[in-house]
Order: structure tokens, then C-alpha cells, then sequence
């Protein structure tokens, strides 16, 4: 059943790359896939950009600074390595992502029967990325044209809180907020769900939900399970305000919706 569900996913992912992928301009790379237990463990970011300008594309890790010209994340693709748990033999695979976290591309499996971890991953990985070279990638420039296909579920709230939220348009919130520094390592981007927004990090991350209210320059907002609010103040930046400990607790969010 897992092999099927691979082949089946390199399949819809091979149509969907072919259609798309010399539409973005580069790639970003964690520091740190879900496997791994530290940044750069046996070097797989840094094989992972060996690997990815080999096959012609720009590679940036995700603590780095991006040059000018990157004014919005659709533009790139994140790179995910999955393992593929096996007995005596290690097996890696590759997936580009679109800033939406669908999956764009997945590679075919790189398997290694090293035994030293160091030349196993990169083995397996090297492998991994031949199906990706093969792709001949080559920037089009082409403007990248992103469809959320699914809406993730928003978190859980009260009946009275629900009761208290109310749609408003996208477009206001647009108009109201202030312009971001896009270069900004904390900066957060929003994207629509069914009851509001939710707010991404680079990785990409979900950091925090929002709840449309009647007010377009407030949202309930969920952050690490604490609920408050996301207000708009006179000074144009948002502050997510909650109560920690019976204080008010007021922080700065760097937002781009």
C-alpha cells in the first residue's frame, strides 16, 4: 500500500512539476528535516544545495537573507527530505512544495545499504536527486499561479466566540494594513482559510489562526493554544494581545496578508 501511494504521488507530481516548476525562482532549505535531531545533521542541508544547484536551481537556506527581487514567497519553492523507514537500507526521497505546503514534485527513492550513516544519507540522497536533475530545471520567468486546493480546519473555539465572528472582506484587510518590510526574519504571511486567515512562517509553519470579526482591523486569534487577539493599533502595526497570568500580554506581529 505505501509503494502504491509513493508511485501514485510521483505520478500526479510529475504532471503537476512539468506544468509549473520553471515558473519559481529558487528553493529554500531548512536547517533541519523532521528526521533529524540538529541542524545540518550529517550534512543534508548542505548536500541538499549542492544538489539542487547541480540540477539548476538557486538554493538559499532558510535563515538566509534573500536578495532583491523576492517580494513574495510563491515565487519559491521549500524542499522537504523525507525518510522512508527500512530494514538495512536507507531510503530517502525528495519534495518540493509551493508556499501553500501542497506538494509540487516528488522525487523518486534513493536508497543506500551503507552502513555508515554519514555515506548512507548521502548516498541515498545523491540518488534521490537524480529524478530532480533529470528535470533539466530552467527559470522561465513566468508569473506563478498558486490554487489552495484544501482549507486547513481552524482551531478549536467556543460556541460564543464563534457566535461572535462575522465575515469581512479580504480587501479590507489589505487596505488597512500597513506595507511590511519583506525582508523582515519574523515576518508572517497570511493565508485565507474558511473562517478567516492563518498566519505562516518561511519554514513554511503555522504560527497562528485567525477568526474574522465584525472589525477588519481585529481578529481572534490562537497562538501555541493561548487565545487573544490580533489588533490593528493607530500606530499601523498588529499586536497580538491575550491574557497571561491575569496580565495583558502585548505583542508585535510583523503580518503581510
Amino acid at each position: 500500500m505505501k509503494i502504491k501511494f509513493l508511485l501514485t504521488a510521483l505520478l500526479c507530481s510529475v504532471v503537476g512539476f512539468a506544468q509549473s516548476v520553471n515558473d519559481y525562482k529558487a528553493v529554500i532549505i531548512p536547517l533541519k528535516y523532521d528526521f533529524m535531531k540538529t541542524d545540518n545533521q550529517y550534512r543534508l542541508a548542505t548536500l541538499t544545495k549542492q544538489n539542487l544547484t547541480k540540477a539548476g536551481f538557486e538554493a538559499y537556506y532558510s535563515n538566509e537573507q534573500l536578495p532583491d527581487g523576492y517580494t513574495d514567497r510563491c515565487q519559491v519553492l521549500y524542499i522537504d527530505v523525507v525518510k522512508d523507514n527500512a530494514f538495512l537500507v536507507t531510503k530517502l526521497f525528495v519534495q518540493l512544495k509551493d508556499c501553500f505546503n501542497q506538494v509540487v514534485f516528488t522525487s523518486e527513492v534513493g536508497r543506500s545499504k551503507e552502513k555508515d550513516y554519514d555515506l548512507a544519507y548521502k548516498e541515498s540522497l545523491d540518488n534521490a536527486f537524480k529524478s530532480v536533475i533529470a528535470l533539466h530545471y530552467k527559470y522561465s520567468g513566468n508569473p506563478v499561479v498558486v490554487t489552495r486546493t484544501t482549507a486547513q480546519a481552524p482551531a478549536k473555539i467556543t460556541a460564543e466566540t464563534l457566535a461572535a465572528a462575522t465575515p469581512v472582506a479580504a480587501t479590507q484587510v489589505a487596505a488597512s494594513s500597513p506595507s511590511p518590510d519583506l525582508k523582515d526574519p519574523n515576518l508572517l504571511y497570511a493565508q485565507p482559510t474558511e473562517s478567516g486567515y492563518q498566519l505562516i512562517d518561511k519554514t513554511p509553519k503555522v504560527v497562528m489562526k485567525l477568526l474574522k470579526t465584525s472589525q477588519s482591523n481585529v481578529y481572534i486569534a490562537i497562538k501555541d493554544n493561548v487565545q487573544g487577539s490580533l489588533i490593528l493599533k493607530p500606530d499601523g502595526q498588529w499586536y497580538f494581545e491575550s491574557y497571561q497570568n491575569d496580565k495583558l500580554v502585548s505583542e508585535k506581529i510583523t503580518v503581510k496578508f
